[in-house]
């Protein structure tokens, strides 16, 4: 049995069904996790489970280790810890786009409000239902490693209703986020690719040929639901020390009725307020 796989069965042994929300269900010959229910809380086959913790597995992949990391409850040293033993060494020349356990944690405890995780290049790397519910499913972009900038400039489509005006100042403080982003991972060819991209678009050129650096700040928004209408938010931006990951929350204008209809979308879920 590799380190790997040790670790695993260690880290298995150790939780108890309770923690995971699993119920008691009689005695049991060993403690901790049974593999199959390791691999209902992580999503993967049984049998993965078992050639993983045998050693017989090839280098799972980071999401695989993720959901591992998730299932067991590891910390954040011990996720490090995983993702290195299956060879996914962080690079520090690269984005880094890894979600640490307790940032995850902390999603987890904001599900009323719509909530979304973004690398350093706003690439989207999770949300929560309720942000698929308010600002529409953003499965696609997030698969195939879309920025928001490359929405915001090639294709101008978002339920966000901007002035002229606040759309100019958004752009230029994302543009201003960007550059400062160069100067933490100049040799990232993934950053490189996304800025050659965006200088096709004459606009993106006039506020990148002004080298303008600043942090992206907190906001106010304005949703066009197709079916609550106006949905009034603040959006507070939280940057993660060492990893740079964006967490962008959104919660109620005071004085709106923003949480009313934000509690109806999260009954209804995605695909009804979809219609």
């Amino acid at each position: 049995m590799d380190d790997l796989g040790s670790a695993l069965r260690a880290w298995r042994d150790r939780l108890d069904p309770a923690a995971a929300g699993l119920p008691h269900g009689g005695p049991r010959r060993t403690p901790g996790l049974r593999r199959e229910e390791l691999a209902v809380l992580a999503g993967i086959s049984i049998e993965y489970v078992v050639r993983l913790e045998q050693g017989r597995a090839v280098a799972p992949s980071a999401q695989v280790c993720l959901a591992l990391a998730r299932a067991l409850q590891l910390s954040d040293e011990e996720q490090s810890h995983l993702m290195r033993l299956a060879g996914h060494a962080a690079d520090p020349s690269r984005v880094p786009r890894l979600i640490p356990g307790s940032v995850r944690r902390i999603i987890e405890q904001l599900s009323g409000h719509p909530l979304a995780v973004y690398d350093a290049t706003w690439r989207l790397l999770h949300w929560n239902p309720l942000f698929g519910a308010v600002f529409g499913d953003p499965t696609a972009d997030a698969a195939g490693g879309r920025s928001v900038l490359l929405r915001q400039f090639e294709q101008n489509l978002s339920r966000v209703r901007f002035t002229a005006e606040e759309r100019h100042a958004f752009e230029e403080s994302m543009v201003a986020d960007l550059r400062a982003t160069t100067s933490r991972y100049p040799d990232d060819p993934d950053l490189a690719a996304l800025i050659t991209r965006l200088q096709r678009v004459p606009r993106f050129r006039e506020m990148w040929a002004r080298r303008s650096v600043a942090e992206h700040q907190s906001s106010h928004k304005i949703v066009d639901h197709p079916v609550v209408g106006a949905v009034d938010l603040d959006s507070d931006l939280l940057t993660t020390q060492g990893s740079n990951l964006r967490v962008v929350v959104y919660t109620p204008r005071p004085g709106s009725d923003a949480r009313s209809k934000l509690d109806f979308l999260a009954t209804v879920g995605a695909d009804f307020a979809e219609r």
